[in-house]
């Protein structure tokens, strides 16, 4: 039995025994009420715009690799760019060059000269890639000085800067989009297709994490970030790149919602090493367990599992699976379809539960038939030549200009940044108290229910 199987087991059987006792939970905690004159932002759109101008700010690590993707999707203006190093504008700026295109505007110096960027009227759009606990600050105050945001993970790391960003955009009516690009990954994206279409039964469990061991790369974090944030911080810190592809596949917000969640995590080992290592402090506060897993129901009774783990040495893994009640969908360690036998036929006599495993040349076929419907054969051959993780960066960042330059709803709203992130302070929550369910908040405020499903906007 795999190790995830034994720990869904232990969560389930302990959320079990805490649900038994009425009076015991699950814990809530506070959804406060919408400012008055607001109003939801459930298929937000702005005026289309013929050309999308960007700033771009932070551009150490990720930023580069926007930047130039962004040189190759039509109808965008790069105006400015902004990093806290002045070295990391520079070379930006000489990529820029490279490729044939003026210079933009440089802020750099220190960690508040982004305002000056936001503060141009000459922006649609702020792009943010800096460390994470920038990334609510620069969006709150672009969004305020009218821009939309289009942010990378996680957007927010606390419930009260989630409640900021989704009152900030209610408030400006502006894009508030977290650059989640596991959603656009080609497995991905097919599966969904093939949810949707029913190949897969009654979708009855999921599965997502992030598994990366990053101990050779916590050197490359600008003054060591990311270890800092797991040596502060409890719960599932980075869970939006297992839970955002099987969280638009349940239609959360869409029909469904996240309804309570039990957290549990191994206890720090190969944390307070790596602060030790690093730093040369002792490390023994380190509040990240090697290991963190959340179980999560929905309203409509689906369940799901997210896993964390940077810190042991296991294989590279978001694990995502599908499971239904007449197929099974899985990316990792191989990518596998199992499905009933007369799921495989267009009009079979009799039911065939007999399940077939299939192979390449099966997968392959169907993959097709079920191909999204925003990959047309030039976007897919684009995205595999600009790049960005095999190609999903580059077809996040063109539906994102592609929406804006027809005024359409973006395919992630803010309602998804909250649902996404919060598992982070909620399943600290969770382990805080000995594992108890916690109630996740309804970040709508009660249209939850207002769509049925996800769906991909296209201009007509």
């Amino acid at each position: 039995m795999r190790i995830r199987n034994l720990i869904v087991a232990a969560t389930l059987l302990l959320a079990a025994s805490c649900a038994s006792d009425k009076s015991a939970g699950p814990i809530k905690v506070k959804v406060p009420a919408r400012p008055a004159g607001q109003e939801n932002v459930i298929g937000l759109t702005v005026p289309a715009m013929d050309t999308v101008r960007i700033g771009f700010v932070g551009l150490g690590a990720r930023g580069p690799y926007a930047v130039d993707r962004y040189t190759y999707i039509p109808g965008v203006k790069i105006v400015a760019l902004c990093d806290v190093v002045p070295d990391n504008v520079e070379k930006v700026q000489k990529a820029l060059e490279n490729r044939g295109f003026p210079r933009a505007a440089g802020y750099s110096g220190d960690t508040e000269v982004y305002k000056q960027l936001c503060e141009r009227d000459d922006i649609d759009l702020v792009y943010i890639c800096t460390d994470w606990v920038h990334h609510t600050p620069i969006a709150l105050y672009a969004m305020e000085h009218g821009k939309n945001v289009a942010c990378e993970v996680p957007m927010a790391t606390s419930l009260e800067e989630i409640w900021a960003l989704i009152n900030m955009s209610e408030k400006t009516r502006k894009h508030c989009m977290m650059l989640e690009n596991c959603c656009y990954d080609f497995f991905e994206m097919s599966c969904l297709t093939m949810a949707q279409a029913g190949v897969f039964g009654d979708i009855l469990h999921v599965e997502g994490s992030y598994l990366h061991y990053l101990d050779p790369y916590w050197g490359g974090y600008w003054n060591n970030w990311r270890l800092d944030f797991n040596q502060k911080h409890k719960g599932d810190v980075y869970p939006t790149h297992g839970l955002g592809p099987i969280a638009q596949v349940l239609g959360i917000h869409r029909g469904d919602r996240f309804k309570t969640l039990v957290a549990m995590d191994t206890k720090p080992s190969n944390g307070p090493r790596a602060v030790k290592r690093m730093t040369g402090q002792n490390g023994d506060d380190f509040q990240n367990g090697d290991e963190t897993s959340t179980m999560i129901r929905t309203e409509n009774g689906k369940t799901i599992l997210i896993e964390h783990d940077v810190l042991t040495p296991r294989p590279y893994d978001r694990m995502y699976q599908i499971v239904g009640s007449h197929g099974f969908a899985e990316k990792y360690p191989v990518e596998r379809i199992v499905l009933r036998a007369d799921q495989l036929q267009e009009n079979p006599a009799s039911e065939d539960l007999s399940e077939k495993l299939l192979n390449a040349e099966e997968m392959a076929q169907l993959q097709q038939k079920y191909r999204s419907p925003i990959l047309t054969p030039e976007l897919e051959e684009l995205a595999k030549k600009v790049g960005g993780h095999g190609g999903m960066d580059f077809i996040m960042d063109y539906r994102l200009i592609y929406c804006l330059r027809n005024g359409l709803p973006l395919d992630m709203d803010v309602y998804d940044m909250a649902e996404w992130c919060c598992l982070a302070e909620l399943g600290a929550i969770s382990i805080e108290h000995g594992s108890m369910p916690v109630e996740v908040p309804d970040f709508t405020r009660g249209a939850w229910n207002q769509l049925k499903g996800f769906s991909y906007a296209l201009a007509k």
